[in-house]
């Protein structure tokens, strides 16, 4: 099956009701989407820890991979949906997409209760979540009033990923997220280290550490001649600073941090108010 869908909310936004915490999984809808894609081995790893928790499981993930896609949209063409099997469907866009679509369209009479997305080959720390299409679909679902967590497996260089590590420990995660709940306008960023999954060394709640990606630009010339620049995936961080998300998995523990969707920071307004109040007040005089 087919179907072409537009990117735009319907009019009003649908959002749906407001999550009751504690979430019982076994009667709860979920929605899977990940940055990787449908064929993603990480979306089969998350999709196989959730249908131990829920029963009424959907998976929407863009047709190919979207890594670093942030919270971008599809908006000069039609989106093409492509039922894969029962409750798996693809969408040729982003992560962003995948979430509007399904929530907007495919799951419009009965909207998700947990949408999940995941996980992600590579952590997304620090500065990550910035241009993490895994993160993004979180946020996505956070905005249309769904409970959202993003999963991602960090991966030493030159090391094979630890699917296991996930594999294990993703169900517990969920299990211990959902009975507590979270404000309605936050996500959930959870990082499993990269290490074998009988050496993690538990869940620690952190704060977003600072890691910044594509500082190094490798230039290059094509066959024909023409320059380059290649965006080097290295990337400065300090794992030593306490209570991140870096430090956490740098101790090999599962790092889990709320994300607030609301960036304002309200010291600045406050300090701004005062300034341009003051610099108003200076004009006005003769």
């Amino acid at each position: 099956m087919d179907q072409v869908a537009e990117t735009r909310r319907p009019p009003g936004g649908r959002r749906a009701a407001k999550p009751t915490w504690p979430l019982d999984l076994k009667t709860a809808r979920v929605l899977i989407a990940n940055d990787d894609g449908i064929a993603a081995h990480g979306l089969k790893v998350l999709e196989e820890a959730v249908r131990g928790l829920a029963r009424d499981v959907w998976v929407v993930a863009p047709e190919t991979e979207q890594s670093a896609a942030s919270h971008s949209l599809t908006l000069s063409r039609p989106l093409r949906i492509r039922e894969v099997s029962e409750r798996r469907f693809a969408v040729d866009g982003t992560p962003t997409d995948c979430v509007m679509v399904a929530i907007n369209h495919l799951l419009k009479d009965h909207p998700p209760d947990l949408v999940l997305s995941g996980v992600n080959r590579g952590g997304n720390v620090g500065e990550d979540v910035s241009y993490s299409g895994t993160v993004a679909a979180a946020m996505e679902a956070t905005l249309l009033g769904v409970p959202a967590i993003a999963f991602s497996l960090d991966v030493a260089l030159r090391e094979h990923p630890h699917w296991a590590t996930a594999e294990h420990h993703a169900a517990m995660v969920i299990r211990k997220l959902v009975a507590v709940g979270w404000p309605a306008d936050v996500l959930i960023n959870v990082n499993f280290p990269p290490v074998p999954a009988d050496k993690v060394t538990g869940v620690t709640v952190a704060r977003q550490g600072r890691r910044k990606t594509g500082n190094h630009l490798l230039p290059g010339t094509d066959p024909r001649g023409r320059p380059y620049f290649w965006i080097a995936g290295l990337r400065p961080e300090d794992a030593t600073l306490t209570g991140t998300d870096l430090a956490a998995l740098n101790k090999g523990a599962v790092a889990v941090t709320p994300i607030k969707m609301d960036m304002t920071h309200e010291p600045t307004i406050r300090a701004l108010g005062r300034a341009l109040g003051r610099a108003r007040g200076q004009r006005r005089r003769p």
